[in-house]
């Protein structure tokens, strides 16, 4: 697998996670497990997401999907579910 197919596929699983507990607690952070912080590509993932405004970096490795990130998260998961009805 390439290093970009990589990064989509942790950017979006990422997102789905931070999804789950933005909807317990929208003002929360999360701790990112320590091999994913040493991660280079995961530490882009994460950079290119935080430059898009769809999450938030309290420090490295602890983010928080923003509220526009929730918005963008529904919205495509809205149209998969769409798509496939």
């Amino acid at each position: 697998m390439g290093a970009l197919m990589f990064e989509n596929a942790f950017s979006e699983e990422l997102i789905h996670s931070l999804a789950e507990h933005y909807e317990e607690d929208p003002t929360e952070f999360v701790r990112l497990p320590q091999p994913t912080v040493a991660s280079s590509l995961a530490r882009q993932a994460v950079s290119e997401l935080r430059n898009e405004g769809l999450v938030e970096e309290e420090v490295r490795g602890v983010i928080r999907l923003t509220p526009r990130g929730y918005m963008e998260y529904k919205r495509k998961t809205t149209f998969a579910a769409k798509r496939w009805a």
